[in-house]
């Protein structure tokens, strides 16, 4: 890997901060602004004390690229500090999370096509063909190389940031005062809200550490990286805000609720029937970026762990574009599968489908714990053995992630343990494997 020179010239600062945005202003945000609506003003506040959190996990995760640049980024951070039990069950969540969410994207990017062709509507098969397809047709774009990929991120993200900064921005002439006027309408304690709050907006600032993940692909990464990762924070942070306010200061909260589209909602009441045309074309650029982007990272992770003896060799071997061609085409298959199973309407199976899709926010959180308070071990190590420091952001960023994995609830949370646990056998096949190899290997 090391002397592929391609791939160490692929991603600059435009295409990290353009895969970081893409994958964090997603599905999650134009679905957020009816979810969070019984809340209130409440829901504002949280984006912003969120936004903060996710801010000290980008400058942790930047500290952490400055440090040491690897390929695999929340896996090869925690496998540096805590070994490589700790890095496999990152690994193996994060990958988990990854291809399980991918449905989900291509669902909304289908469904907002279906909104545009009206013909369509009602026909079974041909929304389940869009949505296979896209997840297929990003794979394959993916399996040109990461230089393409990039390039499709960069033109999908800064295509879709100028009709939600208009909403965003300009929306804001369009607010009424009188939406806007509770504080917290849901009827449930503080706590209780502010908890039920974290996980639906901590979802849309999932892919905050995405720049990290194809270190060994970009360029300059110990100054490309901090710089995207924080770059890509601000921009969705600021999107978030003022995109909420405005969505709940234009909609009424009781049509709002019920809405599938608050933003095309939001644009339909402020401009008409061509705003919200012009919205659900940027939901679905949007969804085909965000997919672009996750499945960029879908195998990226499993080749750093299979590169380290982590995970199955064929996770890890590269094509002639020097992709993990093989685990890209693996993931995109379960996810495929995980389509099929939603639409089969079996039973049990489709409530086995939801729950790992529910799983997905927690699985990937769980990294962020781990790489919150990494920092300090692996400047001890990097300083041969000195006594590891938390900072002060580096603590916020811990007890942030730890207020998301409680407010994801009791049932994510024990699925979630469930779902590391049944990755041992795996750790414990390659462990024997990796022994196999280093006994039969003949002396130099």
């Amino acid at each position: 890997m090391a002397g592929n020179p391609e791939r160490r010239t692929s991603l600059g600062l435009a295409a990290c901060t353009a895969i970081v945005v893409g994958n964090m202003v997603g599905s999650g945000f134009y679905l957020s602004p009816a979810a969070v609506a019984p809340y209130g003003l409440l829901a504002i506040l949280t984006w912003i004390v969120m936004g903060a959190g996710a801010i000290c996990l980008g400058l942790t995760f930047a500290r952490l690229a400055r440090m040491h640049s690897a390929t695999g980024g929340p896996y090869a951070y925690t496998r540096l500090a805590y070994g490589d039990f700790a890095g496999f069950l990152v690994a193996w969540g994060y990958w988990i999370s990854i291809w399980a969410s991918l449905p989900v994207i291509a669902v909304a990017f289908t469904g907002s096509l279906l909104k545009l062709a009206p013909a369509l509507q009602g026909q079974r098969t041909m929304a389940v063909g869009i949505t296979l397809g896209a997840i297929w047709f990003v794979a394959l774009a993916n399996l040109r190389g990461v230089k393409t990929a990039g390039i499709f991120a960069e033109w999908t993200t800064y295509t879709k940031l100028v009709p939600f900064a208009a909403i965003a921005i300009i929306g804001l002439a369009f607010v009424r005062r009188d939406y806007l006027t509770a504080f917290n309408p849901s009827g449930k304690p503080l706590f209780e809200s502010v908890a039920a709050l974290a996980p639906l907006t901590m979802f849309a600032y999932l892919g905050l550490e995405s720049a990290t993940v194809p270190a060994g692909d970009v360029r300059d990464p110990e100054r490309t990286i901090p710089r995207s990762t924080m770059l890509g924070i601000l921009t969705a942070a600021i999107i978030y805000v003022l995109g909420t306010t405005v969505v709940l200061g234009v909609v009424p909260r009781e049509q709002l609720v019920n809405s599938t589209a608050p933003f095309t909602d939001a644009a339909r009441a402020m401009w008409g029937s061509w705003a919200a045309t012009t919205i659900s074309i940027a939901v679905m650029v949007s969804s085909i970026g965000a997919l672009n982007g996750w499945t960029l990272m879908m195998g990226q992770v499993p080749m750093a762990a299979a590169q380290d003896g982590l995970f199955p060799a064929l996770f890890g071997r590269l094509s002639s574009r020097g992709v993990p061609a093989i685990g890209i085409v693996v993931s995109a298959s379960l996810a495929t599968a995980l389509v099929l199973v939603q639409v089969s309407g079996a039973p049990g199976f489709a409530a086995i489908y939801d729950m790992i899709v529910s799983l997905s926010t927690m699985a990937a959180v769980i990294p962020y714990v781990f790489c919150a308070l990494a920092g300090g071990l692996i400047a001890g190590r990097l300083r041969g053995g000195a006594v590891p420091r938390v900072t002060l952001v580096e603590g916020v960023a811990f007890v942030f992630s730890m207020f998301t994995v409680y407010g994801c609830g009791p049932r994510p949370v024990l699925y979630g343990l469930i779902l590391l646990l049944l990755g041992l056998p795996v750790y414990v096949w390659q462990r024997r494997e990796h022994a196999d190899l280093t006994r039969v290997r003949p002396a130099a």
